[in-house]
């Protein structure tokens, strides 16, 4: 039978892996997963992804298992590596599903060229948005930096339909060297990424289960409840999505397929504001794939020369929820202890970072690829980026978010800040996101000793904001 190697990235699934179905079709497939940091594909992962990828290695090994193929792991250059597997096995082909990453894609160029020249058949698939970010281009053929123009001219194209797991799939009999997983350089030497196991348990089994649960069950709270972070109204799929534990197109068409089937109107508005994050998240692609800089650098030019400061005390405050703003420290803990934050969250956190402090946001974006489980890097550059003002369809930066305000309007009980800041368990909901409003009395009560136990703002709001307008003037 004709062998195949097929090549993983970000595609951690077998159900709708395009590169997995045509492989078997054409006879023996060869999972194989290469760790190559210096190329892009996998290597900008932070502690929390890290973490996550290795564990998502660990359930795809066991899913392929399951049907008779061994995963192949290996470490070095992947033209290398594959070149070596080609010889090992016998091969005559390699399958994959494309990246966009721009280190990725462009390794991935080079050596497939190369192969291709020599004979070796290599083919990309696509796998990891909606639509491929090459195809939504504008009326003279240039890449989209609105949103809305997008979603529109996203509406006129279709969304594949999903692949199921092959119902055959043919694994080799020979035994192939294999590092193993656990041998990858993915878990830091120290030991807070031991924690996410208490939060979370990657793989595509666990990925499907948790979507059809949030699909039954909670999906029509998800318009009204996904700016409340208390509530449990977000799917909390997005680490699931980022390592392509689960495909966007079968949720895509799962909702499609549900849609027919119900006429209540709550249910048909949160479908379509569910459906609206996934054309965002493919927007985020497009940024990246355009823009390949968005990473490190600012998309829109006059960006480039704002007056950021450096204030290494602050950022270390804001990292580890020290910042005197309880619903913005509520989401670092948050993030610190779970390697996730509610979105809502996260633009409240950002806010405070470019703005209040005045820090640049490559600062927040280096530190939320280290702490996100869901870190990819479309989404985390377009969210700061977006954030910061900076980016194309961004908000703009004189938009400040007041945190006090945030905090009553989004967790008007306190009910968030309080299970993420335990030191101000008792105090009344009314002072729960200002407490240095409090009078002594009800501070004493709620055994809170601002400057010992919690601390004091680090910046007024007021002060802070119009420094913020000041700054901004400076590049207008």
């Amino acid at each position: 039978m004709i062998k195949t190697i097929v090549l993983f990235h970000r595609d951690l699934r077998l159900h709708d892996n395009p590169a997995l179905t045509a492989a078997a079709q054409r006879g023996i497939v060869i999972p194989v997963f290469i760790w190559s940091p210096n190329e892009g594909a996998f290597g900008d992962e932070g502690s929390a992804s890290s973490w996550w990828l290795s564990q998502s290695l660990h359930a795809l090994r066991q899913r392929l298992d399951g049907h008779g193929l061994k995963l192949i792991v290996r470490m070095g250059q992947r033209s290398t590596v594959i070149r070596t597997l080609l010889h090992e096995t016998d091969a005559t082909a390699v399958y994959m599903n494309g990246c966009y990453e721009p280190d990725c894609r462009n390794t991935d160029d080079n050596w497939v060229e190369t192969f291709i020249k020599k004979g070796i058949e290599v083919k990309q698939f696509s796998a990891s948005l909606l639509i491929s970010a090459t195809k939504l281009l504008n009326v003279q053929g240039k890449p989209y930096k609105v949103y809305t123009a997008f979603l529109k001219k996203f509406h006129t194209s279709s969304v594949p339909r999903p692949l199921p797991v092959p119902k055959e799939l043919h694994g080799l009999n020979e035994d192939i060297h294999t590092e193993t997983i656990d041998n990858l350089p993915l878990l830091s030497s120290n030991t807070w990424h031991l924690k996410l196991h208490n939060h979370w348990e990657p793989g595509e089994t666990v990925a499907i289960k948790r979507w059809n649960e949030f699909l039954k069950t909670s999906l029509i709270e998800y318009k009204d409840g996904r700016d409340f972070p208390g509530d449990e109204a977000v799917s909390k799929l997005s680490p699931h999505i980022a390592f392509g534990e689960i495909s966007v197109r079968g949720i895509w068409h799962a909702i499609e397929r549900n849609r027919v089937f119900s006429e209540n109107p709550k249910l048909h508005s949160s479908m379509d504001a569910f459906q609206k994050q996934l054309v965002w998240r493919d927007f985020s692609y497009h940024q990246l794939f355009h823009f390949p800089s968005i990473r490190t650098k600012p998309i829109r030019q006059p960006f480039e020369h704002f007056p950021w400061h450096t204030d290494a005390a602050s950022l270390t405050n804001w990292m580890h929820g020290q910042t005197g703003y309880p619903i913005v420290d509520a989401g670092m803990r948050q993030l610190w202890e779970t390697g996730w934050v509610h979105n809502r969250v996260r633009m409240i956190v950002a806010s405070f970072l470019t703005k209040h402090l005045l820090i640049a946001w490559q600062e927040g974006e280096r530190w939320f690829s280290n702490t996100l489980v869901d870190f990819d890097m479309a989404n985390n550059a377009m969210g700061w980026q977006w954030s910061a003002g900076s980016g194309n369809d961004a908000a703009p930066y004189f938009r400040i978010f007041n945190p006090i305000l945030q905090g009553k309007k989004f967790d008007k009980n306190g009910e968030y800040v309080r299970k993420w800041i335990p030191e101000l368990r008792l105090l009344p909901s009314a002072y729960i996101h200002e407490p240095w409003t409090a009078p002594k009395h009800i501070l004493d009560a709620a055994q809170v000793q601002l400057g010992e136990n919690y601390p004091f703002p680090l910046v007024d709001h007021s002060v802070a904001r119009q420094r913020a307008l000041e700054a901004y003037q400076q590049i207008k």
